[in-house]
């Protein structure tokens, strides 16, 4: 039991002996604020002796410049570059505090200069400027305008003797014009639904005709597909023998209007 206990602690202290040291980071610090390196003696000792250099050294001068012509050559004379003047800046400002009165009629002298010069540029009419004060404008030979709603301007150029010699011209010059027969088309034999729904006043499903029941309905609807209206439908049914016969199974229920066709919207255009 002894033998194992100082086994173990001279593991412990092999151990020990072998992990690397830890360096203070405090050791030497004189400010321990700034951290580790910028207090020790060596350190602290090397930046007050730079700053001390710093304080000591004088700034250098700046260089002088000579005011003395670079040498011209002997083949090309000698030019003189011209100098731009500074523009002078005005003193506008500085007249507003020191001489109001003066700046304002200086002011007021440069607008009626510029109001002649506008005035002129606007064939001679005068520079009217914005004020409340400033009457509404006149709009002359302008006949994008109308004054019919002015009371006083048709009142001054019309009276009720001008309105009934204007009234009897316009009478004299009506013309009513007498409804004609409308021209027969040259050509067009085919019926004309119009005129067979404004003959007919039966409504749609009405039987009025006979047809014998023979023709399946798969016929009539594969019949009826092929037009492209019901109008064009009807007017080959009326073509065919229609309506007293029905070849082709357009009107199985005999009410004379092939593939559904309806004449209603006619009777309604005519008032019937």
């Amino acid at each position: 039991m002894i033998m194992r206990t100082i086994f173990t602690l001279g593991a412990v202290a092999a151990l020990a002996a072998c992990q690397p040291a830890i360096p203070d980071s405090g050791a030497g610090v004189v400010d321990p604020g700034r951290g580790v390196g910028f207090g020790d003696p060596s350190t602290l000792a090397a930046r007050e002796a730079r700053d001390a250099q710093l304080a000591t050294s004088a700034v250098p001068a700046a260089p002088v410049i000579s005011s003395e012509p670079l040498a011209q050559s002997a083949a090309q004379p000698a030019t003189r570059t011209p100098v731009q003047q500074p523009r002078p800046q005005p003193t506008s400002t500085a007249r507003a505090v020191s001489d109001p009165q003066g700046l304002d009629a200086e002011l007021a002298a440069a607008a009626r200069q510029g109001d002649a010069e506008a005035a002129r540029q606007n064939s001679g009419e005068d520079v009217l400027n914005a004020s409340p004060s400033n009457a509404a404008p006149v709009l002359l030979n302008n006949p994008g305008i109308s004054d019919e709603n002015d009371f006083g301007a048709v009142s001054s150029r019309q009276s009720i003797e001008s309105d009934a010699a204007r009234i009897e011209t316009n009478r004299q010059q009506y013309t009513v014009v007498q409804p004609t027969a409308l021209p027969s088309r040259s050509g067009n034999t085919q019926p004309n639904v119009v005129q067979y729904a404004l003959q007919t006043s039966h409504p749609v499903g009405t039987k009025v005709h006979r047809r014998l029941g023979l023709a399946s309905n798969a016929k009539h609807q594969r019949n009826c597909a092929e037009y492209n209206s019901r109008d064009e439908a009807q007017i080959d049914f009326l073509a065919r023998g229609g309506p007293d016969r029905d070849r082709r199974n357009l009107d199985p229920d005999g009410d004379g209007y092939a593939c559904n066709w309806d004449p209603t919207p006619f009777r309604r255009a005519s008032g019937g």
